[in-house]
């Protein structure tokens, strides 16, 4: 059985995605103010970038549409682990996969990396409640798991996660779809304030299924993350605000 504990310090970590691999000391960003710190999306091959526009803002926020570039897990293991084994705050690898197998081959490879404090999987958008358990099952290992489930079949898939003994979840951000420079549509991650509205309803419904919700999306001010603990979120995830070098504070 995958253990759920995260021996924690405090109660905000970023999204995974905005912040690398590995902590960097030309960060803006106090890192001493999180409690965790989560990984780039890893897969078991490399990624390469998508082409064309990466990043649009819109009123409110901003889309991004990257592909999830990175150079393969054990790439990423020679390159940062001896760093991993050196942090202060826990630290989360983000896995990123397309079957159980993947699955399974990826908690396999990371079992013996020092450093390791738990492991975000990462339910790819579409997937059916039946192929959730299956990735599920692959994912269970010695190390905390956190089920990031895709936001728009957040409440559908929190069940599976409950009845597979995982009560930990995260939310993948929100996706949707905007005009670029050129016209053409683009398709992506949702992020910036305006998602706060949006996020907070499933956060709560998902509170209310007895879920230890770590609520995302949306978060740029203290009152933001009063909003979302009032929705029943246990821990939060930090995205764009973080590239200010910003740290909302959580104050009762």
């Amino acid at each position: 059985m995958a253990k759920e504990t995260l021996l924690l310090d405090g109660r905000l970590m970023n999204v995974a995605g905005t912040l690398g691999f590995a902590p960097d000391r030309r960060s803006p960003v106090d890192l001493e103010r999180l409690s965790a710190f989560i990984t780039n999306p890893v897969s078991l091959a490399p990624r390469t970038p998508v082409n064309g526009p990466r990043l649009l803002p819109f009123p409110g926020g901003f889309l991004l549409h990257t592909g999830f570039p990175n150079p393969g897990l054990r790439t990423v293991i020679r390159r940062y682990s001896g760093r991993w084994a050196l942090m202060r705050l826990p630290l989360i690898v983000h896995l990123l996969a397309r079957s159980p197998e993947e699955v399974y081959q990826l908690v396999l490879e990371l079992e013996w990396v020092e450093g390791v404090s738990g492991v975000e999987l990462g339910l790819p958008p579409g997937i059916s409640p039946e192929q959730a358990v299956a990735f599920l099952k692959a994912a269970r290992g010695e190390r905390p798991l956190i089920v990031q489930l895709p936001f728009e079949q957040a409440q559908e898939l929190a069940g599976v996660a409950l009845e597979n003994g995982f009560s930990l979840v995260s939310l993948a951000p929100p996706r949707g779809m905007f005009a670029a420079p050129d016209g053409n549509l683009i398709s992506g991650r949702l992020y910036g304030p305006a998602m706060l509205p949006v996020v907070l309803p499933v956060v709560q419904a998902l509170a209310e299924q007895g879920l230890e919700v770590i609520a995302s999306g949306g978060i740029y001010s203290s009152a933001d993350l009063r909003a979302m603990q009032r929705a029943g979120a246990r821990y939060f995830q930090l995205d764009g605000v973080l590239w200010r070098g910003e740290i909302p504070q959580l104050t009762s």
